[in-house]
């Protein structure tokens, strides 16, 4: 079970004021360096807000690399930043303790950046998983720009320009994922968790999860039987793990099946010591579904 923070009982025992939803954020030029600051909730969003910002912002991300994103447990320091941000953003419902903090803390100066996307529904509810569109990346750039535009109107231009630099790059990347993904000859996305179902709505999959949305979440052997009986009956060649998250489950149906298991990221966090980025982790996952997918 995930604890969540209690922010009233951490804020009195550090000594750290209780802000409600009304109370005031440090202006941009009080921000450090002068710079409007940002709080995200997670990897996706801070490479967005990085990307729109650029030199204007500084951007802070609660969940550390290595780090599995719905696990996360918020620190009174973390805490403390949520409530001195100028912009904090998240995806509601992904991570309870950040939407509590928010809830107490920034409420006024918080993007939920799902609010205006076309949400999927998964087993459980809402699919959060909105970033492994690009589109909905560009979108969400877009949503940071003109908040940041009306927080630090001098540096509007500097906005507009990432926010279209962003939108290039993701048209770009939905061009190369839609070219090589073409002509596969399975259409079946056989994942360890529901994380990939924006993925596979954009690129012609359908999304066969062996848990639902929770990762934590263990398969019933009824549901371990039907998902074997996909893998089978559509000849599915490879089952999908995911970085930060058990693989074993996807390991035993795979050798029950006789399929292969290969690692697709879901990009709620980047590996502790990577290299990479967004862009990079996602052009990896075009490079293993070609292959997985048996596209020509």
């Amino acid at each position: 079970m995930r604890t969540r923070v209690i922010l009233g009982a951490t804020a009195l025992l550090l000594g750290l004021p209780l802000l409600g939803a009304c109370s005031t954020s440090p202006s941009a030029s009080e921000s450090s360096e002068g710079k409007v600051n940002i709080v995200a909730a997670f990897y996706p969003l801070q490479y967005a807000a990085s990307h729109v910002g650029g030199s204007a912002v500084s951007v802070t991300n609660l969940t550390s690399p290595g780090v599995e994103p719905h696990d996360l447990e918020l620190s009174a320091a973390q805490v403390a930043e949520i409530s001195s941000a100028d912009l904090v953003l998240y995806v509601k419902g992904f991570q309870p303790a950040v939407d509590d903090a928010i809830a107490q803390e920034a409420a006024d100066r918080a993007i939920d950046v799902s609010a205006d996307l076309k949400l999927l529904s998964g087993t459980e509810g809402t699919d959060p998983h909105v970033w492994l569109d690009p589109a909905n990346m560009s979108a969400i750039g877009k949503s940071i720009a003109t908040r940041l535009a009306a927080i630090d109107p001098a540096a509007a231009s500097t906005f507009t320009s990432g926010s279209d630099s962003l939108t290039s790059a993701m048209t770009a990347l939905t061009r190369e994922y839609k070219t090589a993904l073409s002509s596969c000859t399975s259409n079946k996305l056989v994942v360890s968790h529901d994380a990939f179902g924006y993925l596979a709505k954009a690129f012609g999959f359908t999304q066969v999860g062996i848990s639902g949305l929770n990762p934590e979440a263990e398969p019933s052997p009824a549901r371990m039987r039907d998902v074997a009986t996909v893998v089978r009956d559509n000849k599915v060649s490879t089952i999908y793990y995911e970085t930060l998250v058990d693989p074993k489950v996807a390991e035993t149906l795979a050798a029950e099946t006789g399929a292969q298991a290969a690692k697709l990221d879901p990009l709620e966090g980047l590996v502790a010591g990577s290299t990479g980025d967004y862009l990079s982790v996602m052009k990896e996952n075009l490079a293993t579904l070609k292959v997985g997918q048996q596209c020509s």
